[in-house]
């Protein structure tokens, strides 16, 4: 076992343990404070104010990191490209939310535009500059691949965007989208030491940013991932799921963040066919159980306990 494989994990968690104290009252300081919904969850008012943006700690943390480690593991040049390109889309987004008052940030279309040209230049990067097939492995099967031809890169998109946007969709209550998806970074380390995929110092860079980040992000939170964190973490997720041939994992590791997407999808959908009527008490499905009386520390202890079951699964279905 090569434990040099654990010092991005301590890199990491050190520049975000550091970077808090630092960053956190400068987000304060330019009034980046989250607005909460008058129609939302009640006692969530109370954290209007608290400032959003954190991701950029998350974001310099898993950077800087992985810069060491470039030259020896080139594999994570497209993991990294993904996660800092949709961290910035992320940014802007919130940039023009909190900072220039544009109560909607960027306009859907711009958003998925942007999303749509990031995951492109992923594709490509994948195809001409990595010898990584885009053939997935199949979970249970005993190690088969399947290869859907030219269908994969439609597929890539679609993979790609619906994971970004369903870890958006999760990042709604104090430490969620941190809890979860420390996990899925811890199980895509373990895969990605026993396949020697040469991916290893960006996953554990994540792993370590994200146990910084939570420090400061459980509840009650002193600071907000905002779209910043959850779009970064969602490429991260996808891009990684890529780089080990393992798409279709995501369903498997990622269920939060695709009952989270299906929970708003439905409760739209319904609302529609009905005249007004809601399917869930509240979506995404988190808010739900809040309003069934659960607290938000319990819909958080929850979901992780499930993800890790969910990654346990996931590495017998190898």
């Amino acid at each position: 076992m090569d434990y040099t494989i654990f010092i991005p994990v301590l890199i990491s968690f050190a520049l975000s343990v550091v970077m808090g104290p630092v960053i956190i009252p400068i987000l304060r300081r330019l009034k980046m404070g989250q607005t909460e919904r008058e129609e939302g969850v009640k006692s969530h008012l109370k954290k209007a104010g608290t400032p959003t943006m954190g991701g950029v700690i998350i974001l310099i943390a898993v950077v800087v990191t992985s810069v060491f480690y470039i030259g020896d593991y080139p594999n994570i040049i497209p993991i990294l490209f993904v996660t800092l390109g949709f961290g910035l889309i992320g940014f802007l987004d919130d940039y023009l939310k909190v900072v220039l008052k544009r109560s909607d940030g960027l306009f859907p279309k711009q958003k998925m535009a942007l999303q749509i040209l990031v995951t492109a230049v992923f594709a490509f990067y994948m195809v001409k500059f990595t010898d990584v097939s885009l053939a997935m492995l199949i979970p249970f099967s005993g190690g088969r691949y399947l290869d859907i031809g030219w269908l994969a890169i439609p597929l890539l998109f679609v993979a790609v965007i619906g994971t970004v946007n369903g870890v958006n969709f999760t990042d709604g209550l104090d430490g969620l989208a941190s809890s979860v998806t420390v996990l899925v970074a811890t199980f895509f380390t373990v895969v990605a030491v026993g396949t020697e995929s040469g991916i290893e110092p960006i996953t554990c860079a994540v792993v370590g940013a994200l146990m910084g980040f939570l420090l400061f992000n459980v509840y009650p939170a002193s600071v907000f991932m905002g779209d910043t964190g959850s779009l970064a973490l969602g490429g991260f997720v996808a891009s990684t799921a890529y780089m080990l041939q393992m798409p279709i994992f995501i369903v498997i590791v990622g269920l939060i963040y695709l009952v989270e997407v299906l929970s708003v999808m439905i409760q739209v959908t319904y609302f529609k066919k009905t005249g007004g009527k809601r399917f869930f008490k509240m979506a995404p499905i988190h808010h739900h159980f809040e309003l069934c009386g659960w607290s938000e520390t319990k819909v958080v202890a929850v979901f992780s306990i499930i993800t890790a079951i969910l990654c346990l699964i996931a590495l017998m279905a190898m």
